[in-house]
Formats: C-alpha cells, sequence, structure tokens
C-alpha cells in the first residue's frame, strides 16, 4: 500500500505541462451520443467526435483537412467565392431570355 508521501510525490511530478505534452504526442479521443427519446420514439441522436493531438500526430492519423479547406488557406475564401461567381454568371448567361 502507498504511503502519503509516495502519492504525493507521484503527483507533484506531473504537472500541466507534462500532461497536454503527453496527450498531444499520443492524442486523444473523446465520443459520446445523445439520444433524446419521447414515448418509445426517437426523436434526435447526435454522435460527438473530439480529436485532440498535435498537427504532427493529426497528419500522420491521415487527418488534414486545413490544408484543403479554403477557409485556412490564405486567399482559399476568395478564390472559393470567384469559383462560385463565375459559375453563377455562366448558369445566369444559360438560361433562356424573356
Amino acid at each position: 500500500m502507498p504511503t502519503q508521501q509516495a502519492i504525493a510525490h507521484s503527483v507533484n511530478n506531473t504537472n500541466l505541462a507534462d500532461l497536454l505534452e503527453r496527450i498531444l504526442d499520443k492524442g486523444i479521443v473523446i465520443t459520446g451520443d445523445i439520444k433524446v427519446i419521447l414515448a418509445d420514439v426517437e426523436l434526435l441522436t447526435i454522435q460527438i467526435r473530439l480529436v485532440i493531438c498535435s498537427v504532427e500526430k493529426a497528419m500522420e492519423m491521415g487527418m488534414d483537412w486545413w490544408r484543403t479547406n479554403p477557409a485556412f488557406v490564405p486567399g482559399g475564401q476568395k478564390d472559393a467565392l470567384a469559383g462560385m461567381q463565375e459559375r453563377l454568371d455562366r448558369l445566369e448567361a444559360s438560361l433562356p431570355k424573356e
């Protein structure tokens, strides 16, 4: 059975920075499901999946959505809006004139 001194010593050695470094290095997944059921009828289901890890770990797992998401690429949103405007212009030009 561990003594009170040994327990206090192990707690003092692990600080928040060490814990955060371990989590970012290894990664952590938090999952949860929320269901709303009324009179044995499922009305709503929400599935929550949260991954906390470093960028390097995320790339190892194949999660690199920030590279292609227009919101995170410099000038990406402007390019996406310009592309949508071009499509809209082509669609409007193809409509029959009244």
